[in-house]
């Protein structure tokens, strides 16, 4: 089995997530994915043996709109996207157009953030090469995997540093991830 297909068995297995995924294929967003601790948490979680959902405090959904980044357009989609969820999930899908991150990133983590030409480009740009791994459920149901650093280090249960972009991030990142999981081996 591929470490695709492995992904795409745990993300299934999970009923919340692939609830998230449904109802974000629905909405029909421009070039979406959910992305980020639903994704590579749940991928650890089951490699380690803990509840599926353990540790995931939200749903990333990231899509990509550039014919409008302006912040009412964007809070208009938080708005629809929140009213198609039912509670609790409807507090717990945060979403963020990433053609607007580089408006806001610089001041919130000071560190530069060059525009977005899609969501997928997001993952490139992620602390760690290890959480880069977004999914989208397709209209005839197949999952599409997005990991531009693979999924080897992820099922090896290793955490390196992001090898393409130096962040600030990654020493408190690893801490975190290394005090949930104590089985993940930190690398650099």
């Amino acid at each position: 089995m591929t470490p695709e297909q492995r992904l795409e068995e745990i993300v299934r297995t999970g009923p919340t997530l692939m609830r998230v995924l449904t109802i974000a294929r629905d909405l029909d967003l421009p070039d979406w994915l959910i992305f980020s601790g639903a994704v590579y948490q749940r991928v650890l979680n089951s490699l380690t043996g803990r509840d599926l959902d353990y540790g995931i405090k939200d749903y990333d959904l990231g899509y990509h709109d550039a014919s409008d980044i302006s912040y009412e357009a964007e809070d208009a989609v938080i708005r629809r996207v929140a009213a198609a969820y039912p509670p609790p999930l409807d507090a717990l899908v945060e979403v963020r157009n990433q053609a607007r991150v580089h408006i806001w990133f610089e001041g919130k983590f000071g560190e530069p953030y060059a525009p977005l030409a899609r969501t997928a480009d997001a993952l490139d740009r992620f602390t760690s090469a290890t959480f880069s791994v977004g999914v989208r459920l397709e209209p005839d149901d197949r999952l599409t995997v997005v990991a531009p650093f693979g999924l080897d280090d992820l099922f090896a249960l290793r955490l390196r540093p992001n090898p393409t972009r130096q962040t600030h991030g990654f020493a408190r990142t690893a801490a975190a991830a290394k005090a949930r999981w104590p089985e993940l081996t930190v690398m650099g």
